[in-house]
């Protein structure tokens, strides 16, 4: 295990979890950090980051699902209460998701019994915003600024004795030097894999600035309100397979009305920014073990790849598996070696 030579591909969230979740299993492990884009300039960098994984959410089977969720909220919850917290952008979080349409869609099986706080709005509640609402739910979450997590978790990997390499990956022959590869791609996988079930989701996002706005809002028509620690983000849109990065004009009127029309007070809040992000969306999350033969070689590879819009909230459960099927992988080696 000393000498083996592990790269982890991409440097989002999913990449930057399964790397310190290898050196956290494995101290002894060479491993590389393999990506074009870091930090601000990855898709992670896009999102509000709040743990919120939908109920439509969905990897190998549903119990494999709850548990990636499990893990990912311990591993945040972990770093909130820890001297790491500000560093690390990790805050705790409250507010609402309201409908007017159907109690299931403020019903949440994945957090339910996972959060602290987790119940029904009062009738009270349900008129805090404009609007017809029948039903909604309260809850007390976590928050991670990836404009934060990023840097600080990259800074974590290298101080760990983690390498990082700045390359653009075509195929996986360019890093076949690599006794095991992760594959933390996102939309990079499709070509990488020629996996055209990875599509993207595209959505775009208004920050503002307005800190009065202390709790979060989840609305209809995929409304949102969500505090930060620098700026509000309102969004958003999910427009599939659409691979368009510019800022859409017509999108940014629809969600600062749809947002204003929930919160009054957010109508002459300053806007600071606006950003486009394509979530890396694939019906079942891909996280398993492939050897691929090329004919030349064969070349083991781990994927983790396809989280869509909650990247943020599976990263570190989708991690934890990753590494243990590189434990296998291993295992597995040792055995045809005796």
């Amino acid at each position: 295990m000393r000498n083996q030579r592990v790269g982890v591909l991409g440097a989002g969230i999913v990449g930057l979890t399964t790397a310190l979740e290898l050196q956290r299993e494995f101290p002894s492990l060479q491993i590389t950090l393999i990506a074009d884009k870091f930090n601000n300039e990855t898709t992670s960098s896009v999102a509000a980051g709040i743990f919120r994984p939908a109920s439509s959410f969905e990897g190998i089977s549903r119990d494999i699902t709850s548990q990636w969720i499990q893990d990912s909220y311990y591993f945040y919850d972990g770093l909130c209460q820890s001297v790491d917290s500000s560093a690390a952008g990790v805050t705790q979080v409250s507010g609402y998701q309201f409908s007017s349409t159907s109690p299931e869609i403020v019903r949440n099986p994945y957090l339910e019994h996972l959060l602290p706080v987790y119940r029904s709005a009062t009738e009270e509640e349900l008129r805090l915003c404009p609007g017809n609402w029948l039903y909604g739910s309260f809850y007390t979450t976590l928050l991670t600024e990836c404009y934060k997590f990023l840097p600080w978790a990259l800074d974590r990997f290298k101080l760990s004795g983690g390498k990082v390499l700045k390359k653009i990956i075509s195929s996986f022959s360019d890093v076949a030097d690599y006794d095991v590869l992760i594959n933390c791609f996102g939309m990079g996988a499709r070509n990488l894999c020629s996996d055209y079930k990875l599509v993207p989701i595209r959505g775009q996002i208004i920050k503002v600035q307005a800190p009065w706005i202390k709790t979060f809002f989840y609305a209809d028509y995929d409304t949102y309100v969500i505090p930060g620690s620098k700026a509000v983000t309102l969004g958003g849109c999910r427009q599939y397979e659409s691979y368009d990065l510019s800022i859409n004009p017509h999108d940014k009127a629809a969600i600062h009305e749809r947002c204003v029309k929930l919160l009054p007070s957010l109508k002459n809040a300053r806007v600071v920014a606006d950003a486009v992000g394509l979530r890396p969306h694939r019906s079942t999350v891909r996280v398993e073990t492939e050897i691929k033969d090329t004919g030349s070689e064969k070349i083991k590879i781990i994927h983790n790849y396809g989280h869509g819009g909650y990247g943020v909230t599976a990263a570190p459960g989708t991690a934890k598996y990753a590494v243990k099927l590189f434990r296998e992988l291993h295992s597995a080696g040792l055995r045809n070696k005796l």
